[in-house]
């Protein structure tokens, strides 16, 4: 398989769901061997940060990746659009420290990213293929996140929630365009209502309302799902973005429970093991 960019620009324009501020974003094609790579266009110089593993620093409510002292947050849901896409070299312009949030989903940016096209580069495509069992867990709450061999890429996702209107959910798919596109890219953010006000207080979530958050309380949802599972289906677009950061993966990942910390470890882990 040959390496992938965009065809042509993308952009979106919106509001970042922590910062609550307005970001102009643009996706361009980029040579091989370029990666996924977001340049600040707000600030001096347009630094990059590249979209890898190696420059995670916080895993709290987002993902975030840092570089020569810039960093970009909240990067999973577009990260997983690029991943479920196979684009693998892209340009990711954005003038604040946050992509928008859209409606919650990846929806809009697999979108965008389709309607530009993508186009083959000559030079080969780079895979992490599992060789073995790769496990990273949280033995305090019997979280964990997996991958093993696979020919494809598959994700089966457990998600564990004690509120009654939630509880377990479980969700197993063979990830193609297709059927992310479907099945996994409108799934949205979820929070519980009780605690917005401590997130918004910790400058969190400002940007989120409920045209881009799935809202519950113990009455019940405040919006409509899209799916009756969403959850666990947004779980598993947070995993593929997130495993995103180590490569296109080539595996089946198997989790509990994950979140950000988790599931970037895991990236981190296939870096120094398959990178």
């Amino acid at each position: 398989m040959q390496q992938t960019t965009l065809a042509a620009e993308a952009s979106y324009t919106g509001i970042g769901l922590h910062s609550g501020r307005e970001v102009h974003m643009v996706l361009k094609p980029a040579p091989a061997d370029t990666g996924l790579v977001f340049v600040r266009t707000d600030l001096e110089g347009h630094p990059q940060i590249h979209a890898a593993a190696s420059n995670v620093t916080s895993t709290m409510r987002a993902t975030t990746v840092e570089e020569n002292g810039c960093k970009v947050f909240t990067i999973e849901h577009l990260m997983s659009a690029f991943h479920a896409l196979r684009i693998d070299n892209c340009y990711i312009e954005i003038d604040a420290e946050e992509p928008p949030v859209a409606d919650g989903s990846s929806l809009a940016f697999f979108q965008k990213m389709k309607d530009a096209g993508v186009k083959e580069l000559a030079a080969e495509r780079k895979e992490i293929v599992i060789d073995k069992v790769y496990r990273i867990d949280d033995e305090e709450s019997n979280r964990f996140v997996m991958v093993l061999p696979y020919d494809g890429f598959r994700v089966s996702f457990t998600s564990v929630n004690p509120h009654k209107l939630i509880g377990v959910q479980y969700e197993n798919f063979e990830i193609s365009p297709e059927l992310y596109e479907q099945e996994i890219a409108p799934a949205r953010t979820i929070a519980y209502e009780q605690e917005i006000e401590a997130l918004r207080s910790m400058g969190l979530g400002l940007g989120g309302t409920l045209e881009s958050v799935i809202v519950y309380n113990d009455e019940g949802w405040l919006n409509p799902l899209h799916f009756e599972d969403e959850l666990v289906r947004h779980k598993i677009l947070d995993v593929i973005g997130d495993l995103r950061l180590a490569g296109p993966i080539r595996g089946h990942v198997i989790a509990v429970a994950s979140g950000h910390a988790l599931n970037t470890n895991l990236a981190k882990k296939l870096v120094e093991n398959l990178g």
